[in-house]
């Protein structure tokens, strides 16, 4: 089945009744380094001798033509179906005018906030500006505003009123229903009826974009498209709901009853199988908002047409050489599959890219290699070859009669299902062809392995430690507390000791010397100081000194974010204790770094806290020492130096759904208001 003739759900007859002649996608080589990206502005698409397009593909994002972004992708699959797209990156959302520059397109604005959630791309988990952007040219900040879909969509109805337009993207999907905004602490409504979009395209988009765009071209409306898998739309106060859908707890009931929020989570993530799920409705005051079940899973030809597209793996060329961070690092990387059975509770891939693995033939990624090998700007190393998980490639479940039934969320978790597929051999043998193809000297593994299953094969191990890693593997155990792993989703910490064991073996064996590198997750739902001593103990006792930790940020629409929000797991009911003050989650994150002398305050105020007096001084588990280290004090002083010269004694966050730049705190005076440093005189 190509791409753009997948069957629509079986309650659908409109596209029959259009009659859309369906045009298989092309299997394409890779394009020589001579082909030009899509118009980016109205003097390319004027080159192209074209006067209108038929898409325009707004992005929050830098434009890069690769397919490790959404608008790179997308916008080759619009362009091998038969469209003219045009790209509008990261254009000035203060006015409407960037989104006339091309005109009205003749079919529909696509918009999407980029390849992350434009909030998580603002600010860290304790609500701080990031310093930089990585999706933008030269890492700088202000190029998207907050929550960008909302003025995106806005902007263009603005420019071309009555003109489809369509969302999609990370932001769009997870916020597609009613869900719990962490930078604004309160549950907001569907993103749908905020942002005006005629319709949410949510998880992945190659399917439903191309569908779209036949469909308007067939002559049908916007509204013939709500049969269609993979969309959110709202009906108009006075239209009839469907009569099959389930409805969930309404916009009010969420806002005002935890319970009902968990209740909503639970059930929306219980129809997530796009095999068994239903329709869902969700009443947000005399409006409703639909959310059809989930697209199929796009089928192994279907992703060798779609990565064998001409991509010219390359920043437009506006930038004029200025780096793009997140470009640069995944410019040599190869995708061999998508989706997660994993079903962590904090992440958000297995809800964005489905449960259901999704690979490559063989063929189609050692052509991607070849392709690779040829480039003259190519250095010889691959600098991953995985998706998000390392090791899930053709992985599937080996009963597709109760694949299709299922509903569990995770396939590893509580304990792996007899019926999950974990064989590694067809990945062991890509693995070892990738190293013959022509101008490969390495080919890495960057992206995280899934260490339970990695120990189901030795093979894999042996193959991995020898030829594909270079000195550190990452690996993601996230925490040691029983109670913690279990509202992750996540093995016990004996699992990673066991693999660490396994792959430092299978290393010297093979003649190297190799370590892991584990991550860790602080404030998760479920970690209390306690728990995060416990870690730190455990990162001492093993002489780990992790550079980079991770502060748990609850993205919308993740169970994990329902735990922080309700305080209750939504999938058992029991109550959970969540670390929200701020200073409580900066306790816990100093603990994963306890060794560094900035940390020094932080991590003694946590021990105290918790009654572990103990860790103090010199014993052989102490975490500190008793007296502050030199560069502790100097740490201290720096920090309360620059804080007092830049006026700011606790940081604000801009308003919530302010689209502009965050601006700058004002300097002020000795206290917060006051005109100068002078104290006033006591009154007598």
């Amino acid at each position: 089945m190509s791409l753009d003739v997948i069957a629509p759900p079986p309650c659908s007859t409109r596209q029959a009744e259009a009659n859309v002649a369906p045009t298989q996608l092309p299997v394409l080589p890779l394009a020589p380094l001579t082909l030009p990206h899509l118009p980016a502005t109205r003097a390319e698409m004027n080159a192209r001798g074209w006067d209108a397009v038929d898409v325009v593909f707004v992005t929050g994002d830098a434009y890069v033509d690769h397919p490790a972004f959404a608008m790179g992708i997308l916008g080759r699959v619009l362009e091998a179906a038969g469209f003219r797209v045009a790209i509008l990156s990261q254009p000035d959302w203060r006015s409407a005018d960037p989104w006339r520059q091309f005109g009205p397109p003749r079919l529909f604005f696509a918009i999407s906030a980029g390849n992350m959630d434009s909030m998580i791309n603002h600010y860290t988990a304790n609500k701080k500006v990031r310093n930089d952007d990585a999706y933008s040219p030269g890492g700088r900040i202000g190029l998207r505003p907050d929550r960008a879909t909302m003025p995106y969509c806005q902007r263009a109805r603005e420019a071309f009123p009555g003109v489809p337009v369509i969302a999609g993207g990370v932001e769009a999907s997870l916020r597609r229903l009613a869900h719990y905004d962490y930078w604004s602490d309160t549950v907001k409504r569907s993103i749908l009826l905020d942002s005006k979009a005629d319709l949410v395209v949510f998880g992945m988009g190659e399917q439903p974009i191309v569908e779209i765009a036949r469909r308007l071209a067939a002559g049908q409306t916007v509204r013939d498209l709500r049969d269609m898998r993979g969309v959110a739309y709202a009906l108009g106060a006075r239209e009839e709901p469907p009569q099959d859908a389930l409805v969930l707890p309404s916009f009010d009931e969420v806002k005002t009853d935890k319970r009902k929020f968990a209740i909503a989570t639970r059930t929306i993530h219980q129809e997530t199988n796009p095999l068994n799920a239903r329709r869902l409705i969700q009443y947000h005051d005399r409006q409703a908002v639909v959310a059809n079940p989930p697209a199929l899973p796009i089928s192994q030809e279907d992703m060798d047409r779609v990565y064998g597209l001409p991509f010219t793996r390359r920043p437009h060329p506006m930038y004029k050489g200025e780096s793009i961070p997140a470009y640069e690092a995944v410019k040599d990387s190869v995708t061999i599959m998508r989706g997660c059975f994993g079903g962590c509770t904090f992440c958000s891939i297995t809800t964005h890219q489905g449960r259901i693995i999704q690979s490559r033939s063989q063929e189609s990624v050692l052509n991607e290699l070849r392709a690779l090998g040829r480039d003259p700007e190519f250095k010889g190393v691959v600098s991953d070859i995985g998706g998000p998980t390392a090791n899930m490639y053709q992985m599937r479940c080996t009963r597709p009669e109760v694949e299709a039934k299922c509903k569990r969320l995770s396939c590893v978790h509580p304990k792996m299902c007899k019926l999950l597929g974990t064989d590694h051999g067809p990945l062991v043998q890509l693995m070892r062809e990738s190293r013959e193809v022509p101008g490969m000297h390495k080919v890495l593994v960057a992206s995280g392995v899934r260490m339970d299953l990695a120990q189901q094969s030795p093979e894999y191990l042996r193959e991995l430690a020898a030829h594909h890693v270079g000195g550190h593997l990452k690996v993601a155990p996230e925490h040691t507390d029983p109670e913690v792993l279990k509202r992750m989703k996540k093995p016990e910490i004996n699992d990673y000791q066991s693999f660490d064991r396994a792959f430092q073996a299978a290393s010297r064996r093979a003649g190297k010397k190799q370590y892991t590198v584990p991550y860790f997750i602080a404030s998760h739902p479920g970690s209390d100081l306690d728990a995060m001593i416990d870690l730190a103990l455990f990162l001492k006792r093993n002489g780990y000194r992790p550079d980079q930790v991770q502060d748990f940020i609850p993205a919308p629409f993740d169970i994990a974010t329902c735990m922080y929000y309700t305080g209750l797991d939504p999938m058992t009911g029991e109550e959970v204790y969540t670390a929200k003050n701020l200073r409580d989650r900066k306790l816990q994150r100093s603990l994963l770094q306890f060794f560094k002398p900035e940390n020094y305050f932080e991590v003694r105020e946590a021990l105290l806290k918790a009654g572990r007096a103990d860790l103090i001084g010199s014993g052989c588990d102490a975490l500190i020492p008793s007296n502050p280290p030199k560069a502790a004090l100097h740490a201290r002083m720096e920090k309360a130096n620059r804080a007092l010269s830049e006026g700011r004694y606790v940081h604000t966050v801009p308003t919530s759904g302010s689209a502009q730049t965050p601006k700058a705190p004002q300097p002020s005076g000795y206290r917060p208001k006051r005109k100068t440093a002078r104290r006033r005189p006591r009154s007598s």
